[in-house]
């Protein structure tokens, strides 16, 4: 099916799934090899981590570039991770993107992180808020998944004030 899509020529007509995205305080932008100090000291830090179901904390430097990997090349492996960075300053401050698209049923799962120095500052509602655009606009999804921790009482908040419909609990996920 992907064949068939860039045979097709959308991808090379210009339509991107996952552009640069910017908001009123920060750019999103798909990571890169430049990114991966930055990479490692988000996912190594165990606060940082502590609510993150499905990714062990990194404790080596080559898993930042195994992730940065992993998330290159978004348009054709239909998956990213978008940087968060300040427009004042380019401090990089967390991450967010989109994985496991199903492009038969149009859902996708978001995932994000960021930082603790910037908690409750308002910057992950910001970057969501131009994620799910995209995700609506640019990739014809009409169901975006979250899975979050069930003690990650911030991020239950922050999806529910984005219009999430808390739907239940999946049990023994991840185990």
């Amino acid at each position: 099916m992907i064949e068939n899509f860039f045979q097709k020529g959308y991808f090379m007509s210009g339509h991107r799934f996952f552009p640069e995205l910017k908001t009123s305080r920060l750019k999103l932008r798909n990571v890169n090899s430049d990114d991966t100090d930055f990479i490692y000291k988000l996912f190594s830090n165990e606060k940082v981590c502590e609510f993150l179901y499905d990714e062990e904390i990194f404790t080596k430097k080559e898993e930042a570039i195994e992730f940065i990997e992993w998330n290159s090349n978004p348009e054709k492996k239909e998956h990213n991770r978008w940087i968060l960075v300040k427009k004042d300053n380019n401090e990089q401050i967390g991450t967010c993107g989109y994985d496991l698209w199903d492009r038969t049923n149009n859902i996708a799962e978001i995932g994000y992180d960021l930082w603790y120095e910037f908690w409750g500052r308002g910057y992950m509602k910001e970057a969501l808020i131009a994620a799910i655009e995209n995700g609506f606009s640019k990739m014809n999804l009409n169901r975006i998944n979250a899975y979050v921790a069930l003690h990650n009482k911030n991020s239950l908040k922050l999806l529910e004030g984005l219009g999430f419909k808390n739907e239940g609990i999946y049990r023994e996920a991840f185990v």
